[in-house]
Order: structure tokens, then C-alpha cells, then sequence
């Protein structure tokens, strides 16, 4: 029969002695089931293991061993009661205390558990750090990942993130600022406007610090919506409240660096912050601009922009040239599309025709392509040879830019040599076409007249203190005399402002050892002035004697890293050293500024009502973001380190 199932339901069966099952058999089903018992010629007992015997109809049914599917369909056929009244197996009662493994595997974890509080604060960290909305925990492909690594978890709500995890990391993460604040040694800022998505304007301030370990960590500061017009007056405002809300006033001499905008020289004047850095990228990119902008140059590049506007917008065009791409065995690249504000996109955009060249053509000529191509015209061979030029010609400056933009190392010092260098390189040739004449001349004119004045002797001094450029061969005998004199001069300014504690624990340890002998007549009529005058004396020969040492020493290497150099040299230059640190410190661009405008960050995102102290961990250390009140975007806040200890770096003529 079905299911293996054999049943006779004969009189043997009926007279068939039925033996129980074991004990260890804990199936509810051996209750009307047992082993059929029969008797051999000496009247011995035989139990026979491969047969079973319904109680109740005296049926015999097939049995495997272990196996109670054929008793489990035999009574479901014939005896379904029985398995309506069948009692469950009783199960033994856990002791006291003792969990199951129900309990112990599938409980959920409870919120105050160290796992479930670390969970928590992780998500909180990935909405800071990747920007993510408060209802990413309402997601369901969010949900679905958190459960999948950890089933017994349960994700708070949003207010909890929004009224408690994020407040509390902020707060955690001021706290450690606060004390960064306190330990670091220098500080200088950059401030650059820029406007959203949406529209809207913000200034973002972002501060640099030179670590007691010769380390340079940049931080944003704040970034702030400007409702007001740009005028210096209220950049001045923001620049103010910055330095006030984060104890920065108690530094003198903050280096500041913007762009060339004038309204950035009022703002930094307003507020009081010196020296003042002309961002060195925004230099590069107004002089290439102008260089671009020249007759021809503007021609050739709107013809390009053209092309490139066109294969953008054609789907047919686009597929076609990916067909010719692999036909002439050319990279798979489409054409860039310059960005007015980035000069270094038309550069770019040059570069990938020139590249795409024979592809552009090629397309442009195929009749699926031709007929709605009619106004676009490839370039001439002459065309060609002065795209070729400009593109050697505009390639060091945009390799100048992504050299600043190196927030590891001083690149303030970078500025004169690369100044030289762009200079020279702007030099007329013979063999210059007359666009490429034309471009020099317009760059040279816009870059001549930038960094005079105490800018450029600030950048000069810098400079000389980098060991990469000590030599400073861009200078005449006469010109790097007068910088090493200035370097004197505030060297001599800045230990008489910061007396060291070496000195004054020396004199206390002396005065400990030994009293004063009385002093004469003489010495107590002139001693003070005597006294200042031979500490003036031998402090010029110390700072002198470190400059003296410091210029005969050997330059390092291009590829080494000069904040390395200063930090296994600095006790050879007590009294240099600290000048280095201040000068160092200062960036000679405020493009890392804007790097986070890149990033994906759209201010839209962050109009939540209750939405306050947003944090983020950035790569380069701690970001706190903080919010207004529900109606006005929220402000991003980045928290840095800076210190009371802050060097003075003062201009003088000397």
C-alpha cells in the first residue's frame, strides 16, 4: 500500500501478543503502536523489529527504524481522533535562572546592552559621516541590512537618533576639540564663499594646525549661510564670530588665506586678523582665465565646447563614437564639458578631444550623424597645432594646482618658487605661435602684479624657512640677505614675547644655588640697562649663529618631507624652529576649503524641524554640524584644534 504501509487485518493479528516500545521512544504515536511478539517450538519469546501493530485495529504497518511517518499516516487515515487526543510530550522544566536556548539565541538585545549601544552609535556615526537623513532607519533596505548582521537588534526611532545619539556625539566630539584647541601650537584659517544647489549662499571658514608633533591637520571650522549681500563688513562678521566662539582670540597674528576678491581684504581688516594669504589656486586660476580669454584661444575653445555640447546631448552621436572608439583602438572616454568657474575643466576638455580626435571625426562623417551634425565642424590641422600648444602650455599650472592642494605638507612655501617658475615659463619663444603669444603675455600681466608688498616678503620668508628651498636661488645676493635679516628681527620679537621656560627655570635653579653677591655702586646706578643690553647681545648671536647654521646646511631632497626634517633638526634651532612651525602652518590655498561641496552635500537635505548638533567624523579628524532652528538651514560646524600658545608671526619692514 501507499506509504509503505502493509496493513492485515486477519485473526492471527488480532490474537497477536503486542509488546510496548522502549521508553526512549518519546513520539507521541508509540502510545497505539507496539511490536508484534509470536513464539517458537521451545515456546522462547521472539519480538519482531520490522513490523509495528496498530492497538486499536490490530493493523500491521511497516517500520523502519526511527522513522514514525508510516504510524503518523496510518492513524491519520484510519484513526484521526487519536491524533486529536494525543497528549504533547512533556517537557522538563528549566531551573531557576537557567535560560533556554530559545531565550539565549532569539531574544532581542536590550537597549542599555553594550552591543546594542554600540550598534546605535555607529549608525549615528554613518549618518554623520556619510550625510545620510534621520529617515534612513525607516527604510526598508536599511532595516533589512541591520537585521541580516544582527537579527536580535531592534533600530530606535528617529527622535532618538535626532534627541539623543547625535547630541550626545556632539557633545562627546566638542569635548575632544576643546582639549585640541588647548594643546595645539599654531593656527591659521581659510575663509572662501561658494553657493549651493539650491541657491544659497554660505561661507565656510577652515582651520589648520601645526601639531607639537610637527603634523599639519586641517579642519572645517564652520560653515554658515550668509542672508546678507557679500560685502566685507558682514564676511567680517562671520570671521569674528568664528574666532570669538572658539577661543581663537587670545592668538595673536592668525594667518588668514581667501581668494583675490576684494571684499575678502575688507573682511579680513574688519576683523583684525593678520597676515593676510591671497589663496595661490584662485591666482593660478584668474591668470589662466585671462590667458584663455584671449581672441583665439576663445574661439578655439568654443568651437570644442561645441562639439563636446553635442555628443553630450545625442544618444545616436554618443553611440556611434563608442563604435568608432573601438574600431581606431582609442580609450573608451567621453568628452568633458568645461565648467566656467574651473579653468582647469577647458584644459581638460582640450586633452579629451585631442585624444578623440580621429573617433570626433569619424562619428561627425557617418550618415547616422551627419545629417543633424551639420554646424559642427571638426577642427583645422592649424586648429589642432594651437590646441597641442596651449595644452603644453596651461599643463604646469594645473600640476601647481593639485601640488597645493596637499594638505599634509606646507605648501605656503611653494608659492615663490612656483611663481618664479610659472614666470619664466611665460617667457616669449621665437617659436611661439601668435596665439601662444597672445596667452603668455595675457597670463604674465595678470600674475606679475599678485604677492607684493608684506605678502610677498611673508611668502619670501616662508620660503626660506622650508629646507627644501633655503637656498632661495630665486633671489638675488642682496634680496636673501634682507629676508634671513628680517627672520632675525622676528625671531628676536617673538622670544621676547615668548620667553622660553628653559631660561626661567635656569635662572631659578641659579638663584636657588647660590644668593646674589652685593652689588657695587656702579652696578646699582647701571646695572639694569647693562644687563639688557648684554641679553639683547648674546640673543642676536644665538638666532644668528642658528641662521648661519641653518643656511650652510644641505637642502633636502624635492620628495622629502620638510616637516620631517624640522622635527628630527628642531633642537638644533631652538630659536628658528618655532618660526617654521608658525610659517609652515599656514596653506597657501583655500581650495581644501571646498572640498566637502563636492561631496554630495546638499544644505536641502538638512531642513529638518528638531535637527541640532549633526557631527561627523572626517578623515582628517572631528566635523560637527549644528543646526538652526527648524526655518533656517542648518549650519555645518567642524571643530578644530588651536592653542593660546599661538606664535606671533607680525609683519615688519625691518
Amino acid at each position: 500500500m501507499a506509504n509503505g504501509v502493509d496493513e492485515r487485518a486477519d485473526q492471527l493479528n488480532r490474537n497477536c501478543e503486542i509488546e510496548d516500545a522502549p521508553s526512549t521512544f518519546k513520539a507521541v504515536v508509540w502510545q497505539h503502536f507496539g511490536f508484534p511478539v509470536s513464539r517458537n517450538d521451545k515456546g522462547e519469546k521472539q519480538t519482531n523489529k520490522r513490523q509495528i501493530i496498530c492497538k486499536s485495529c490490530r493493523a500491521t504497518v511497516a517500520y523502519n527504524s526511527g522513522n514514525t511517518s508510516n504510524m503518523r499516516s496510518h492513524l491519520s487515515h484510519h484513526h484521526p481522533e487519536k491524533l486529536r487526543t494525543q497528549q504533547p510530550t512533556v517537557r522538563k522544566m528549566p531551573k531557576p535562572g537557567q535560560l533556554t536556548l530559545t531565550e539565549i539565541f532569539g531574544a532581542p538585545l536590550p537597549p542599555n546592552s553594550p552591543r546594542a549601544q554600540e550598534i546605535t552609535r555607529c549608525i549615528g556615526e554613518y549618518m554623520a559621516k556619510d550625510l545620510r537623513p534621520f529617515s534612513v532607519v525607516d527604510n526598508s533596505g536599511f532595516r533589512r541590512l541591520v537585521n541580516t548582521l544582527e537579527p536580535k537588534y531592534a533600530i530606535p526611532s528617529r527622535p532618538y537618533f535626532s534627541r539623543t545619539v547625535l547630541p550626545a556625539l556632539y557633545q562627546e566630539t566638542k569635548a575632544k576639540v576643546t582639549q585640541s584647541l588647548k594643546e595645539a601650537e599654531c593656527i591659521s584659517i581659510t575663509t572662501d564663499g561658494w553657493t549651493s544647489r539650491a541657491t544659497q549662499s554660505y561661507i565656510t571658514v577652515t582651520a589648520h594646525v601645526m601639531t607639537s608633533e610637527w603634523e599639519i591637520k586641517s579642519f572645517v571650522l564652520q560653515t554658515r549661510p550668509l542672508f546678507t549681500s557679500h560685502t566685507g563688513l558682514n564676511i567680517a562678521k562671520v570671521l569674528k564670530s568664528a574666532v570669538l566662539e572658539w577661543g581663537l582670540d587670545n592668538n595673536q597674528g592668525i594667518a588668514v588665506v581667501t581668494d583675490n576678491a576684494r571684499n575678502m581684504d575688507v573682511a579680513v581688516r574688519e576683523a583684525g586678523l593678520s597676515p593676510h594669504i591671497k589663496c595661490f589656486a584662485h591666482t593660478l586660476n584668474l591668470a589662466s582665465k585671462a590667458g584663455l580669454n584671449v581672441n583665439r584661444a576663445s574661439r578655439l575653445l568654443g568651437r570644442v565646447r561645441r562639439v563636446a555640447a553635442f555628443f553630450h546631448r545625442s544618444s545616436t552621436a554618443t553611440a556611434v563614437l563608442a563604435t568608432k572608439q573601438g574600431m581606431l583602438n582609442l580609450p573608451a572616454h567621453k568628452l568633458i564639458m568645461d565648467v566656467v568657474t574651473r579653468w582647469n575643466s577647458s584644459l581638460d576638455m582640450l586633452e579629451r578631444y585631442l585624444e578623440q580626435q580621429q573617433a570626433i571625426a569619424a562619428t561627425l562623417l557617418s550618415a547616422e550623424v551627419r545629417r543633424n551634425a551639420r554646424e559642427i565642424d571638426t577642427l583645422e590641422p592649424a586648429d589642432i597645432t594651437d590646441a597641442e600648444d596651449m595644452v603644453r602650455l596651461l599643463s604646469p599650472l594645473k600640476k601647481a594646482t593639485t601640488v597645493l592642494c596637499d594638505e599634509s605638507r606646507p605648501t605656503v612655501s611653494l608659492i615663490v618658487p612656483l611663481k618664479h617658475m610659472i614666470e619664466q615659463s611665460m617667457a616669449q619663444c621665437d617659436e611661439d605661435s601668435s596665439t601662444i603669444a597672445q596667452m603668455k603675455r595675457a597670463i604674465l600681466k595678470d600674475f606679475t602684479d599678485r604677492y607684493q608688498g608684506e605678502q610677498n616678503k611673508f611668502l619670501q620668508e616662508s620660503t626660506a624657512l622650508d629646507p627644501r628651498f633655503r637656498s632661495l636661488h630665486q633671489l638675488n645676493d642682496s634680496q636673501r640677505e634682507d629676508v634671513f635679516d628680517r627672520l632675525k628681527l622676528k625671531a628676536t620679537q617673538m622670544q621676547n614675547q615668548n620667553p622660553s621656560e628653559t631660561e626661567g627655570e635656569r635662572a631659578h635653579d641659579a638663584e636657588e644655588q647660590s644668593p646674589p653677591s652685593k652689588k657695587t655702586a656702579l652696578e646699582d646706578l647701571l646695572g639694569e640697562s647693562f644687563s639688557e643690553e648684554v641679553h639683547v647681545a648674546q640673543h642676536n648671536t644665538g638666532i644668528q649663529a642658528e641662521i648661519d647654521l641653518y643656511r650652510k646646511a644641505t637642502s633636502i631632497l624635492l620628495s622629502d618631507c620638510p616637516l620631517k626634517w624640522w622635527r628630527d633638526n628642531a633642537k638644533c634651532y631652538p630659536l628658528l624652529s618655532p618660526m617654521a612651525k608658525a610659517y609652515l602652518s599656514v596653506p597657501a590655498t583655500s581650495v581644501p576649503n571646498s572640498k566637502h561641496r563636492h561631496s554630495g552635500w546638499n544644505p536641502d537635505w538638512l531642513k529638518m524641524p528638531q535637527f541640532k548638533n549633526w557631527l561627523y567624523l572626517t578623515q582628517h579628524g572631528y566635523s560637527v554640524m549644528q543646526a538652526f532652528e527648524p526655518t533656517v538651514i542648518m549650519e555645518h560646524e567642524a571643530v578644530i584644534g588651536g592653542s593660546k600658545k599661538q606664535l606671533s608671526i607680525t609683519q615688519n619692514s625691518g
